[in-house]
Order: structure tokens, then C-alpha cells, then sequence
């Protein structure tokens, strides 16, 4: 509806607006140290200086409100350029990103799943974490086993029946 009276007047921050882009996305970020009692990754975190958290607009249905707000949270890592880690720890973490590693050398992970920024920021964070501390805990060496004596008769045994079943398929040289 109109006003009935004068307008306010709108402060001057509005009117100028952000003077450098980094303003216009507040990039928060919080709860990722390196943590001496965190012992699934060694006491190792990723720095929260090292992580770039972007907010998108989120996909899939939800009426009205969803193409205003940017409550998706968009986490990158650059793990080459990160100074928390050895390179041997670097290349676990790597290896244990799969897909979520891009071309340049950046971890990208998002949640979209909550209508808050900040709940999203969180389980994103969380979830860089639990991938690091995954990646570098110690996985456990295979024990060799032999197979039993038992177990190799009962293969060769089951090779024999399907060699005789294929052997009795075949017609005899000359009748056909």
C-alpha cells in the first residue's frame, strides 16, 4: 500500500550500495580450526581462512519466497593452496574427494536441504570436515587369508559339472 504522509528517507548505505562485490555475499565462515582434540583427523582441520562459502539460490519447489532468497551454501577449498596440510595429506584428501574434486584443484561441496543460510553454512562446514577427517584416518590393513581346502574342492568340483554339462551339449564329430 502507499504512504499516507511523507516518506522516510533511505539511508545513504542503500543508496550507494556495496562499493567492492566481496560485500554484496557476506562470506561467513566458522567452526573449522585446527583442533588438537579433534582425534578422527589428527588434530587437523581445514583453516576457515582457506574456505570460500558462496550463496546460490536453491532448487526445487517452494512457492513464492524460493527465487528471493540465496539460501543455498556453495563451500569451495582449494586443497593445492592450503598450508594446513602436508602434501602426503593432501593427496589422501584428494583421493578420498572422488567427484567432488574440480579441475582446479577445488573441493565443491553445497547444502540446500534447510531454509536458513546459516543451518546450510553449518552442515556444509560440517560436512568438508567429516570428508577431511574420513580422508585422513587410518584405514585398516586387509588381512590376507587363505582360501580353505574344503572351498577349492567344492570349486573345482562345481567346474567339473558345468564342463560336463557344456561337453554333453556338443554333438559327436562325424554326425552331423
Amino acid at each position: 500500500m502507499g504512504y499516507y504522509g511523507e516518506r522516510p528517507p533511505i539511508p545513504e548505505e542503500v543508496l550507494k550500495g556495496p562499493e567492492n562485490k566481496e560485500e554484496e555475499q557476506p562470506v561467513m565462515t566458522e567452526g573449522v580450526e585446527n583442533d588438537p582434540e579433534n582425534k578422527e583427523s589428527g588434530g587437523l582441520a581445514v583453516p576457515e581462512s582457506e574456505i570460500q562459502i558462496d550463496y546460490v539460490r536453491s532448487s526445487g519447489p517452494g512457492g513464492q519466497k524460493v527465487n528471493k532468497t540465496s539460501s543455498k551454501a556453495q563451500l569451495r577449498w582449494n586443497v593445492g593452496a592450503s598450508r594446513a596440510f602436508t602434501e602426503e595429506q593432501k593427496a589422501a584428501i584428494r583421493a578420498g574427494a572422488g567427484n567432488r574434486l574440480n579441475n582446479e584443484d577445488e573441493i565443491v561441496l553445497a547444502a540446500q536441504t534447510e531454509r536458513s543460510q546459516f543451518q546450510n553454512r553449518d552442515q556444509v562446514v560440517e560436512r568438508l570436515q567429516d570428508l577431511v577427517a574420513e580422508a585422513l584416518s587410518p584405514k585398516p590393513e586387509r588381512k590376507q587369508t587363505e582360501v580353505s581346502r574344503s572351498q577349492k574342492q567344492q570349486r573345482l568340483e562345481e567346474k567339473r559339472r558345468v564342463g560336463s554339462k557344456k561337453r554333453d551339449r556338443k554333438l559327436p564329430r562325424g554326425e552331423w
